[in-house]
């Protein structure tokens, strides 16, 4: 995943430019359970912004509701000032990517026809992979530290073989909102930080990243603000320096944290509360 890779990912204007993002009293609800509640939220193009908190606080469902898997209970959802439940599936995809923990698929493809997959949204009706969308897929590729996967099965490859391959996809749908789940699962230590420096990338192109990550320092490092969310409301919202203070850690998570100097700058380090 070297910066040196040069690309045209991100970097494309699509027919709606999206340049922020809003949810306003965002609800969703299954059966009498309320998994999210009344969050509100502002994403900009050109930032990072992170998604936090323990296991069921809502971060999976907040992302799968902005990019149109489930339909929130209630709230409005605007891209600049459009409602995203107005806009089709298509112009939807040309300004949203979501890459998911995990992915499957029972069709038989390699990792470059499933890469190819995110031109779909640019190309027409009966659209074909052009020599620039073939292009663009090898780039992305070796982009996300893919580019020796690219004629493997997909269904053969390992979960952290697998994320790397969706997120080259997801950065061939060359998209202005950037939506990541866990994109670190999976992954050993190098892995996770080349990923992490692919997203602080993508967001220097102009492309807006939303990633829920369980990694309090890996947010730290790479995100311009955080939405801490806790049993599905919001409990904090800013830089996450300025978030993370070890009083909301032992509110939310439970356990004792301290920011502690290093020569790579402050870290959080935690213990059990005593």
């Amino acid at each position: 995943m070297s910066g040196a890779v040069q690309t045209v990912v991100s970097s494309a204007v699509t027919d709606l430019d999206v340049t922020e993002l809003t949810g306003a009293d965002l609800t969703y609800r299954v059966a009498s359970a309320t998994l999210l509640d009344g969050v509100d939220l502002h994403l900009r193009t050109g930032e990072v912004t992170g998604v936090l908190g323990p296991n069921g606080s809502g971060k999976s469902t907040l992302l799968r509701l902005i990019v149109g898997a489930l339909p929130p209970s209630a709230g409005v959802l605007r891209l600049d000032r459009a409602d995203l439940r107005q806009l089709s599936r298509r112009r939807r995809a040309r300004a949203l990517a979501l890459v998911e923990q995990d992915a499957h698929t029972d069709i038989p493809l390699t990792a470059r026809e499933v890469v190819l997959l995110g031109r779909i949204p640019h190309q027409g009706l009966f659209g074909t992979d052009s020599a620039s969308d073939l292009q663009l897929a090898e780039q992305c590729l070796h982009r996300a530290g893919a580019a020796e996967l690219a004629d493997r099965d997909f269904a053969t490859l390992s979960g952290g073989e697998r994320q790397r391959v969706q997120l080259a996809r997801a950065l061939a749908q060359q998209p202005r909102l950037l939506l990541l789940d866990e994109p670190t699962n999976h992954l050993d230590v190098a892995a996770q930080l080349a990923l992490l420096d692919v997203v602080q990338q993508v967001a220097a192109t102009g492309t807006g990243v939303l990633a829920a990550l369980h990694d309090l320092n890996h947010a730290a490092a790479v995100c311009d603000q955080v939405i801490v969310l806790d049993h599905g409301q919001v409990v904090a919202t800013g830089h996450p320096h300025e978030v993370l203070t070890p009083e909301l850690i032992a509110d939310v998570y439970r356990v004792q944290a301290e920011w502690v100097p290093t020569h790579h700058g402050p870290t959080l380090v935690f213990a059990p509360l005593g």
